[in-house]
């Protein structure tokens, strides 16, 4: 719920050469055929949030610049250095008859535009756009480190880093194998794939005493050459997977030299080797995966989880995840800590007997807490001899008594027979079932039933349990198992890079592979905070310990008069009333305090929660409160706690009614707290329009009468196990200058699980027009920041989405300088600072603390940021990268700029961890995730809509503009 809580950070579930490219001859004068509703003096027009993308057509001239020749934008379009090629080397080693000899894998042929679906846009009858983007000559390559005269850091911190310098024989290769394996004609699960290829390893003669690493799917590396061809592993009754004989087909793909990623390293292979750096990445899981629980990329240790008991069943694992990263100091290794819940292997009627208050003696009462917290857990069986698990789908409606299931005659002669479940275990088995009156696990699928009774199954030890799921309780204690001080996290770290199960095994050694194990000495230096403009007083210098501050004796910036409001009260029935005389009172004081002018709601209405059950009853309850107050400003809805049809309660306001809502929980709404209603007036004034706080300094980078816009935009995607819901794509834009602080927001679903934003060109030209409709001017500069994507999907960044906003912007003849940069949470790196205080506890590393050099990449332009205190655990940076700058920044003036912006969140007074831009496309991203749930659960809005219609997400156009999603 949007609450009055502050949300102080958020901790997500990512050189040299060129210089910056600019593909503008002269600065941008303004004017210029192309769209009119982005010139000064246009009117207003409606737009949707998620537009059609305009048609291509020419321009015609631009002011001060000439006909545009199609020619690429300037020499970042330049083709790039061709990798060497490379060619296999043939095996030497022995192989079975029935082995089948390779041909070096041929190179594919290019691919025209046509055939990769690209559509051939042209800007006149004449003149033709760059040929594809996707092809190889004409890819935009983010940009190198600039070339800058680096002085003596100001407010240098030494500091150590989780990089473990590695060492490699660059005269070594890899050799690697595809591996594809069948069961008959059915395609294997990956999951039991490692479990094939460990026993082809181990019973095979060709195969033994080989030391090889896999990837668990299709990848095998050796140092040594493997024989290829057919191999048949036989896998009986009594063994962990299906029995059969299973075909194993090994083909050699290329020999990898490590010289390749030497070059690469030093500055003479322009991209990186990735399979290289994946096989070399594979060689140091090895004897982790061998001797510890293989989660993902993580490896967690029986031996820590008996000091971690959570309850309820589970048991806390504490390992680490490590990754190989190419740096300016060379290759190095990252590790980090990490701790995951894990049930316990135990019988799954022990399981419930602690994870349900009344133990199974309660199940009837509790069935559906046992099913969410059973289902997608992996069991064995005891009525028969195996080891085979299987995956729980969940608990039967029926008890075991009551089971039954059909039993087809395999030659089809006979019609098939109904069997009890009961009989059939007593005939089959010999089993007596001893809990006749309890559910079954259902252990099969849609297509075919499997139901076996509680008492025969058993929980699969080392298994990963979602945290979401995990009771309250349970959920606490593994937060501060995970959230560690520093000198914890520090001391575990150093303890696993060197354990006899961690990184550095057999394989690593055999293969010249050394790591040392200390942490990475770096310098890095911390920004000063910034000085913030305030209403009274005007300026405010911030804290320089937590650069903290607090609103007390202080007013906001621009704080809006509230006239019409509504106060809707949901707690009817709960045990705790809400008290509204008094949450109205206090809400007002703290309001005219920070300068807000606020009158009395103008409709006060109690009500319940549960007597809407769909959108349909709330959008007429808030349609009778709109007619009751016209042009209404605001609703505040009190709940007594987070519920589901708070979903609803945002869709109706936002999309149907046009009105913003502010909700609060009834027991913060009570308690009177002034840090909680100064918290709830911050939001409810960036809703409405207002201004918080703003940084009192110019920037010394832009002339104040050039506007900047700042874009940010994220992809949301469903769940891992979701197979159909659409991704929700969301880009937000600043709407003032200089003070850049209100944002604007368009939001709007795609292909399922698809990363690149589609239609971004004219996302953000809409939010272009809306600048242009609220500043009468357009603005020359834009800093575009990117979350949610990965090293290998920066290409697609700047050939996709770039490309795609250049072509919308330039064909409504607009041409702003344009610079990119893609902000990552998603990574391992923590920085720790290496003076310690008096009690040998190192304290976190303080906001403004930046790392550029030594753990950075050896080419691309990258730092590392930490712009916030972390009063709760160890603070973890955010990883900037630099794809693309028109704007020509240097490293101290687009560094302090990040850093500055992250005072300006308006939910909190403190500066946040990540840029604001990014951190309002991720909620306005997870908004939409939220209609989409909507559509979801009411199937009257379903059957009208598909699950893709953009309408069903298209906001209000009375909020479509306003800072709804805060």
């Amino acid at each position: 719920m949007d609450s009055g809580r502050s949300n102080y950070g958020r901790g997500r579930g990512r050189g040299r050469g060129r210089g910056p490219g600019n593909y503008q001859n002269q600065p941008h004068q303004g004017g210029g055929s192309g769209d009119p509703s982005l010139h000064p003096g246009s009117p207003p027009q409606a737009w949707g949030n998620q537009p059609p993308p305009p048609q291509l057509t020419s321009p015609g001239p631009v002011a001060g610049r000439g006909v545009w020749t199609g020619r690429p934008w300037g020499p970042f379009l330049s083709s790039p250095s061709p990798s060497p090629s490379t060619s296999p080397s043939s095996s030497s080693s022995p192989s079975p008859s029935s082995v089948q000899p390779l041909s070096p894998p041929q190179k594919p042929p290019k691919q025209s535009a046509d055939e990769l679906g690209v559509q051939k846009l042209k800007i006149s009858e004449q003149e033709a756009l760059p040929s594809s983007p996707l092809r190889e000559e004409n890819q935009i390559q983010p940009m190198r480190r600039p070339h800058e005269v680096r002085r003596s850091p100001i407010n240098p911190i030494t500091l150590l880093v989780n990089h473990f310098p590695v060492k490699f024989d660059p005269e070594r290769t890899i050799n690697h194998y595809h591996v594809d394996v069948k069961l008959g004609d059915k395609t294997v699960r990956k999951s039991d794939m490692p479990l094939i290829k460990e026993k082809l390893f181990s019973d095979d003669p060709w195969f033994q005493n080989i030391k090889a690493a896999y990837d668990g799917d299709k990848n095998i590396f050796s140092s040594v050459h493997l024989p290829q061809g057919q191999f048949k592993v036989d896998f009986s009754g009594g063994e962990e997977i299906k029995s059969g004989s299973y075909m194993c087909t090994i083909k050699f793909v290329n020999e990898l030299m490590l010289s390749k990623l030497n070059d690469y390293m030093t500055g003479g292979l322009p991209d990186i080797p990735r399979d290289i750096l994946h096989g070399m990445d594979l060689f140091m899981q090895e004897n982790p995966s061998r001797r510890r629980i293989s989660l993902g990329r993580s490896f967690y240790s029986l031996e820590y989880r008996t000091e971690y008991e959570l309850g309820y069943g589970f048991s806390a694992g504490t390992g680490f995840q490590q990754s190989l990263k190419p740096t300016s100091q060379g290759l190095a290794l990252c590790l980090d800590y990490s701790a995951v819940a894990i049930p316990d292997p135990v019988p799954v009627l022990d399981f419930l007997n602690v994870h349900l208050e009344k133990g199974v003696a309660g199940l009837k009462k509790s069935r559906q807490l046992a099913n969410d917290a059973l289902e997608g857990l992996k069991v064995t069986v005891t009525h028969r001899r195996t080891k085979q698990k299987y995956t729980i789908a969940g608990l039967t409606t029926e008890v075991a008594r009551d089971s039954s299931f059909e039993v087809h005659d395999p030659k089809g002669k006979n019609p098939p027979e109904e069997i009890r479940l009961v009989k059939y275990f007593k005939d089959k088995w010999g089993q007596d079932i001893m809990y006749p009156d309890l559910p079954c696990l259902e252990l099969g699928t849609q297509k075919k039933s499997n139901k076996v009774p509680l008492e025969f199954c058993v929980l699969v030890e080392g298994q990963r349990y979602p945290r979401e799921r995990l009771p309250y309780c349970a959920a606490t204690w593994l937060k501060n198992l995970s959230v560690c001080k520093p000198y914890i996290r520090m001391k575990a770290i150093d303890e696993m890079v060197r354990a006899e199960d961690g990184p550095c095994g057999p394989l690593t050694r055999d293969f010249r592979i050394e790591v040392d194990t200390n942490m990475t000495k770096v310098v890095g230096r911390v920004i000063g905070a910034p000085l913030l403009k305030l209403g009274i007083p005007r300026t405010l210098r911030v804290d320089g310990a937590k650069c903290q501050w607090n609103l007390v004796g202080r007013t906001l910036v621009d704080g809006k008069t509230i006239v019409r409001w509504a106060l809707l009260d949901f707690t009817n029935g709960d045990s705790e009333r809400f008290q509204a005389d008094t949450f109205v009172y206090n809400l007002l004081h703290r309001c005219k305090k920070l300068g807000i002018k606020m009158a009395k709601p103008m409709l006060s209405r109690v009500t319940r929660v549960d007597e809407f059950s769909c959108v349909d009853e709330l959008e007429k309850l808030l349609g009778e409160v709109l007619q009751r107050c016209w042009n209404l400003q605001m609703i505040v809805c009190v709940m007594t706690k987070p519920d589901p049809r708070y979903k609803y309660l945002k869709w109706v306001s936002e999309t149907r009614i046009g009105v913003v809502t502010q909700c609060c929980c009834s027991k913060s709404a009570n308690s009177g707290k002034d840090q909680y209603f100064a918290n709830l007036c911050l939001k409810i004034n960036a809703k409405l329009g207002g201004s918080n706080f703003e940084l009192a300094r110019e920037d010394p980078h832009f002339d104040i009468g050039e506007h900047v816009m700042f874009i940010g935009a994220d992809v949301n995607h469903p769940g891992p196990k979701n197979v159909s819901c659409p991704s929700i794509a969301a880009v937000v834009g600043t709407v003032n200058w200089p003070a850049a602080n209100r944002y604007a927001a368009r939001v709007g679903p795609q292909e399922h699980r698809r990363e690149q934003i589609i239609n971004f060109g004219a996302m953000c030209l809409d939010l272009v027009k809306t600048y242009v409709r609220l500043n009468n001017i357009m603005p020359k500069r834009i800093v575009v920041f990117r979350d949610g994507v990965s090293e290998a999907q920066f290409v697609m960044v700047l050939n996709k989405e770039l490309l795609d906003l250049r072509r919308v912007f330039y064909n409504s003849g607009y041409q702003p300088k344009i610079t990119v940069v893609v902000a990552q949470k998603r990574h391992q790196t923590r920085l720790f600072v290496e003076d310690e205080f008096d009690n040998g506890m190192p304290d976190n590393v303080p906001p403004g603390t930046v790392v550029d050099t030594t753990i950075v990449h050896p080419r691309d332009y990258d730092f590392y940021l930490c712009s916030h205190y972390g009063s709760i655990g160890t603070s973890k940076p955010t990883h900037y990268h630099v794809l693309l700058d028109e704007n020509s920044f240097t490293s101290d003036d687009l560094q302090r700029l990040i850093y500055e912006m992250c005072f300006t969140y308006v939910r909190c007074t403190k500066p946040v961890s990540l840029v604001p831009p990014v951190y309002y496309a991720d909620r306005v991203a997870y908004r939409g995730r939220m209609f989409q749930e909507v559509l979801m659960r009411n199937p009257t809005l379903a059957s009208s809509a598909t699950s893709s219609d953009s309408m069903f997400y298209t906001v209000h156009p009375h909020l479509k503009d306003t800072m709804f999603f805060v």
